[in-house]
């Protein structure tokens, strides 16, 4: 035959006739021949070893702390010095600990990059394809940062759940205040700011003279004392004024606790390693609002070495949120569209003979890739680079597809930043504009003199 790879061999079909069948000269080589798999469970894990260091390969054992101290011991008597196990849920995280606690190369796969063959499907035949596929080479491990940086996520997911939580509350006072048609969320911008808690507190202690809870806005306040007088007309039914009294003190239980969460936060960011000891130099413009109630400026500068607020859009939980999601060492990614792929905000192009099928982005949870979008989202009306590239991207391919493409880019400015430890220079929307005109013209120029003209400016 042509084709070398294959030999022909004879073989007797049912009817007794002689054909020829193509078979493979080789087979497909084991990298790895000491490569365990496990199928991850809410009530047990399936393990399974190569076949050749035990006569029982796949065993199923408990999910107590006891049982894991188990699957690794078994692991070692095996000589397994590689496992890969799939994210399901959180159920993978102890095993995981344990494992890599006791030296083993601990790999944690996408289930849907792993789905098993069509046909039967069960738990073992699961553990069984994991460990022929990390035999083989065939599963790269998902990033997991450092474990400081894992501590430092694990506060900030614990901060998110009570701000989710204190949310609701505020949802549960806007609505007894509707029930009493008293609109004062028509008129201020946010019931929990000054104003708003000073005149729910005096509501709750008893006052009804509505000239005198106007007379309670703050200074800043855009609405004027007399509309808010207006709004707080209305019919103060006990039962409703008992759901608001409860709700408002279940949100500043939760704002109690969500600063407890922050000072942990910010003793913990001390005793990372700095790269640097200094304070950043002065904030140029207008500083950036911040909702967290210590200087996460100061303490990001000490651990990245640059400062991260000179880009529009990021702000104090944004910055928190990328640092407890990919850490201050990003050399797991090899350049910047490894990491913007990682955060799947790059496109995904398919393509068949030719032609392009699709080259929308990957969906995913990746949190880090959650607060990009938020940036971009942020930097849209900005005077900066971002926000003329947002409004650039948006008149072209809408507002959806914008937020990603900004996202894509605030990443690689974050990549560059961060990994190489370059200071970031805002050129501004005008220079961005400008830069963006003379790559037209440097294109139109191009085109003209392929086509034989001359591309001459008109005055």
């Amino acid at each position: 035959m042509k084709n070398k790879r294959f030999s022909s061999r004879k073989k007797r079909s049912d009817s007794g006739h002689v054909v020829k069948v193509a078979r493979k000269d080789s087979e497909l080589a084991r990298i790895n021949e000491h490569a365990a798999g496990i199928d991850i469970g809410s009530e047990s894990h399936f393990v399974a070893v190569p076949p050749s260091s035990c006569p029982d390969p796949v065993r199923q054992f408990s999910v107590f702390t006891k049982d894991l101290y188990a699957i690794a011991d078994w692991l070692a008597e095996c000589g397994v010095n590689s496992v890969a196990m799939e994210s399901t849920g959180v159920y993978w995280v102890p095993l995981y600990e344990v494992l890599e606690e006791r030296g083993f190369e601990v790999k944690l796969v996408d289930a849907r990059e792993v789905k098993n063959v069509s046909g039967r499907k069960s738990d073992v035949l699961d553990c069984q394809w994991l460990q022929q596929l990390e035999s083989y080479g065939l599963l790269s491990g998902a990033f997991r940062p450092p474990d400081e940086v894992v501590v430092l996520r694990g506060y900030m997911r614990q901060r998110e759940m009570l701000v989710r939580s204190a949310s609701t509350h505020i949802q549960h006072m806007q609505k007894a205040l509707q029930q009493m048609n008293l609109r004062l969320d028509n008129v201020v911008s946010d019931i929990t700011g000054r104003t708003g808690m000073r005149i729910l507190k005096a509501v709750l202690a008893g006052e009804r003279d509505v000239k005198k809870l106007g007379q309670m806005r703050d200074p800043h306040c855009k609405a004027t004392a007399e509309v808010i007088a207006a709004s707080l007309v209305g019919n103060y039914r006990v039962e409703h004024l008992f759901s608001l009294k409860q709700a408002v003190e279940l949100f500043e239980f939760y704002q109690q606790k969500i600063k407890e969460c922050e000072e942990e936060i910010e003793a913990y960011l001390k005793k990372l390693p700095h790269k640097r000891d200094s304070e950043p130099p002065p904030f140029e413009g207008r500083p950036k609002k911040s909702r967290v109630s210590f200087n996460v400026r100061d303490e990001a500068y000490k651990l990245v070495g640059v400062d991260l607020f000179r880009i529009k859009g990021l702000n104090a939980e944004t910055v928190l949120r990328l640092l407890s999601g990919v850490g201050v060492d990003l050399g797991r990614f090899q350049t910047e569209k490894h990491f913007s792929s990682w955060l799947s905000l790059s496109p995904e192009r398919k393509v068949s003979g030719g032609k392009v099928l699709s080259s929308r982005t990957k969906a995913s949870s990746n949190r880090a890739a959650a607060a990009f979008r938020q940036a971009a989202v942020s930097a849209q009306a900005s005077d900066g680079e971002m926000g003329a590239y947002f409004r650039r991207m948006k008149a072209r391919l809408g507002g959806p597809k914008a937020v990603t493409a900004t996202a894509h880019k605030l990443a690689r400015v974050y990549y560059g930043l961060v990994k190489h430890g370059e200071e970031y220079v805002e050129e501004g929307a005008r220079a961005y504009e400008e830069k963006h005109r003379q790559r037209v013209v440097s294109n139109l120029q191009k085109r003209a003199r392929g086509l034989g003209y001359e591309l001459v400016a008109v005055a």
